[in-house]
């Protein structure tokens, strides 16, 4: 809920499937309730919210993989190129289970579970 649905666009011309939480439940729900989901459903939660990474790796996860965006322009327009470079590249640890943690300049993957 925290990026717009406007990533649909640049994302679905990349040739990803993708859905935005509002389509899918409430815009309150708490981030366990989307991670459970993506979990279940196959997905990778693409988000602006650390509270992401700090949920995997409290919980010592496996899945749901998960991509976030650290910076302060989130706008497609602007993190495009950064993150489909960044999915590019981190396709299979993607797949098995990993954090990728993007900004303007670079991109950061650990592959699930985080260790302690």
């Amino acid at each position: 809920m925290n990026l717009t649905p406007q990533w649909r666009l640049p994302l679905e011309q990349a040739g990803h499937e993708v859905r935005h939480w509002s389509e899918i439940g409430p815009h309150n729900a708490p981030d366990t309730t989307i991670m459970e989901w993506a979990r279940e459903h196959g997905h990778v939660v693409f988000t602006h919210d650390l509270d992401y990474g700090a949920l995997l790796y409290a919980t010592g996860a496996t899945a749901p993989s998960v991509i976030q965006a650290r910076c302060e322009d989130v706008r497609p327009a602007a993190l495009a190129p950064s993150v489909l470079k960044a999915i590019e590249e981190a396709e299979q640890e993607l797949l098995t289970g990993a954090l990728v943690t993007i900004d303007v300049k670079r991109h950061r993957i650990s592959v699930l579970p985080l260790k302690h």
